[in-house]
């Protein structure tokens, strides 16, 4: 009887790539941390579709990082600036590595998000990218803070992902669905701020 080969772990699990815009097919790298999960490629191809007209230039937000895709993406389509928040050091470190790589003076600040909301005010974004770990509850905390410390304006743009399972009354925080996307477990939105 032939013995199975141990598969190899794919270097490809450990690495993130860029997908459209001046930094399009670079590839990077990424820590293997507990619940970090990319958006995947298709989903972000989706997301930057919905926000072709409203990238460039933007200041934007990308909130528990992780990976830093979304933000990476919005810099590398044009956005004016990000400003990334992740709490695991290590994980922003490569964040912070990364952006090197890329020639990229964005900021990475390595703090709860939860904190970095509560110690902001009147600092609107253009364009936030949210997505919490799940089951935790941090969706609707992370909401109402952007509302009660005017981190949102009308016509701010925020993408979310939360499961499927879950469902919210968007208006609650004054914003409307403009897009939705089902993929697999996740579900993903993006909503203005009226």
């Amino acid at each position: 009887m032939a013995r199975k080969k141990p598969q190899k772990k794919s270097k490809q699990s450990n690495t993130l790539r860029i997908i459209g815009g001046n930094w399009r097919s670079r590839k990077l790298k990424i820590v293997d941390a507990e619940g970090m999960r990319p958006t995947p490629d298709r989903v972000r191809e989706t997301l930057f579709n919905w926000l072709q007209n409203d990238i460039y230039g933007a200041r934007c937000l990308d909130l528990f990082a992780g990976s830093g895709a979304l933000g990476l993406e919005a810099l590398s389509r044009g956005a004016g600036e990000v400003v990334f928040i992740e709490k695991n050091k290590a994980v922003a470190n490569q964040l912070t590595q990364n952006l090197a790589v890329l020639n990229s003076t964005a900021n990475v600040i390595q703090n709860n998000a939860l904190d970095y909301l509560a110690s902001q005010s009147n600092t609107p974004f253009d364009i936030i990218f949210l997505d919490p770990p799940y089951r935790k509850d941090l969706l609707t905390s992370s909401l109402s803070l952007l509302k009660d410390n005017s981190l949102v304006k009308p016509q701010t743009l925020i993408y979310l992902e939360h499961e499927s399972e879950q469902a919210y009354d968007w208006g609650k925080w004054g914003m409307l669905a403009v897009k939705e996307l089902s993929a697999g477990q996740v579900k993903s939105h993006l909503l203005r701020m009226i």
